[in-house]
Formats: C-alpha cells, structure tokens, sequence
C-alpha cells in the first residue's frame, strides 16, 4: 500500500499557514478517521469489522505512522468479502460462486482421490476455504455421500449408453472373496471395443455376496446384474478361476443365456478360465 504523502512547504512548516494533505492510498477505500483519542493519538476504524488503528504522526515525537498496517489487515478482516477484494486488485467485482458446480467438483474430488466423506468437516479445510472465499458453502459429509451418489447414477447412465450403442459384443471378468471381516463380495467387470477402437474396462458390479456362495446365488446375483445393465443379450464370454463354485455358476448361466438363444456358438467358447489362477496354482 502506498503510504499517504504529506508535503510541506516553507510556509507551512513555519507555522504560516495549512494546506490539505491529499490521501492516495488504497487503503482509505476500507478505513474511515475518527479523529483522537484521549491520549492524542488519531484513529482510522475499520468499514467492515470496527477495529481501530493508530494512523498520522506520534502527538509527542512527530514520527509517521503510515498505513502499511492497516493495508496488512483487509485480507484477514473476516467481514471483508470477495467481491470488495477483486475490486482493490482491479477485478471484477460480479463473480459469484456457482455453488452446484462446486459441489460437483468437491465430489468428483472425493471420489478420484479416495477421499474419506468427513473430508469436508476437517476445521482447517473449512478454514482455508472460507479464507478462499467465504461465499463458497462447505456441506456435511452427509450432503457428500448424496451428491457421489448422484453422480455414480449419472456415469453410469452415461456408461449405459456407451454400451447399448455398440454392435459388437462384451466380454465378462468375475470375481468372488471373503475379506479379512470374514464378508464376502463379488465383482463383475465388463471388457468391451468402443467406436473408436479402444479397448474398455468397466466395473459393471462390486457388492456384498452374503453366504452361501454357490453356484445358484452366484449366478442370480450376476443375471440381474447384466439385467440391470440391458447387456444380457449382448454377452461373448466370462473368465473365471477355477473354483468349484464358479464351474457349478457358469454352467447355471450358460444354460440360462442358451434357452433365450443369446449366445454365440451355442455357448461353445463362453466358458474361459483364467490363466494367473492356473499358473498360480502350478507354482
């Protein structure tokens, strides 16, 4: 900040007579003289927060007191907005935060960084977003699970329609284990060449599979998923390890797809077992 000029002139300094000093700092845009105290000293409060400094010259040693600390304290006034701060710097003084793309991308955020959901009720997150921008609206973890939600239900419209849109047909990968938590969960990924000749992999499904984990549940639980998906009829082959269960679930399925005549070659080369499981098992 630019500390105000007080000139003298000869006149003046021999006590002649006065002139007005002309005040060009910046800084005078958020503070306002109150005059002196008791004490002599002349004061300059705040517009926003009231807080009162000591400006002009010391009553009793004459020494400036400038306005460099006034200057420090406009960008920790907590009642100093924005809008009034892009307006000192020479910008535009209309943005407004646009608080549904903001949540978007918090969520996005959360998301591709494995964030936990109480991410945004950590104090000093919301503390150096409220530095930021006080007008940005921080929601609880609670607000973040709906908006990931909505958003999973987006993409995977999006991913829907991907796969409706392409002639050719889809490869599955299936999985099912039991975690250290003794629960078990199954996932389903889908393989597939896109238009422009690329080759994709998606997680159709990654859900609980509460016992029995046989070949009949298994292949209940994988049919409505491919339901779900409207890639039923559309399917080429699945690769498997090769569990007994797995074995008793693809033949289940492969019966199950070969009634409504949706596989190719009758089924001949659905069933595809999973080679790391078998030199796994060599070893």
């Amino acid at each position: 900040m630019d500390d105000e000029v007080q000139s003298e002139t000869p006149l003046e300094a021999s006590g002649s007579f006065k002139i007005n000093k002309k005040e060009i700092s910046n800084v005078w845009k958020h503070f306002t003289k109150i005059g002196k105290d008791k004490d002599g000293f002349e004061k300059a409060v705040c517009n926003y927060c009231g807080a009162e400094y000591v400006v002009g010259r010391h009553p009793k040693t004459g020494s400036s007191y400038g306005t460099s600390h006034l200057g420090r304290h406009i960008p920790t006034c907590k009642f100093f907005t924005d809008s009034e701060l892009n307006e000192q710097h020479g910008k535009s003084s209309t943005y407004q935060i646009n608080q549904e793309v903001h949540r978007e991308k918090l969520a996005r955020a959360i998301v591709y960084h494995d964030l936990p959901y109480n991410f945004v009720e950590y104090e000093m997150i919301r503390d150096w977003i409220n530095y930021i921008s006080p007008n940005v609206v921080m929601h609880s973890r609670n607000t973040v699970v709906s908006d990931v939600r909505k958003m999973y239900v987006k993409e995977k419209e999006k991913l829907k329609q991907s796969m409706s849109r392409i002639p050719n047909r889809v490869c599955l990968t299936s999985d099912v284990w039991t975690a250290t938590t003794s629960e078990g969960y199954i996932c389903l990924t889908a393989h597939f060449v896109d238009d422009n000749w690329r080759l994709i992999s998606k997680i159709l499904n990654f859900c609980r599979m509460k016992p029995p984990h046989t070949g009949v549940e298994m292949e209940t639980t994988l049919f409505d998923c491919l339901k779900q998906w409207g890639i039923e009829k559309k399917i080429f082959s699945i690769t498997l390890d090769n569990a007994a269960a797995n074995d008793n679930m693809q033949h289940i399925l492969t019966n199950h797809l070969r009634v409504q005549n949706k596989l190719l070659c009758d089924g001949e080369f659905f069933h595809i077992r999973c080679s790391a499981h078998i030199l796994n098992l060599i070893v």
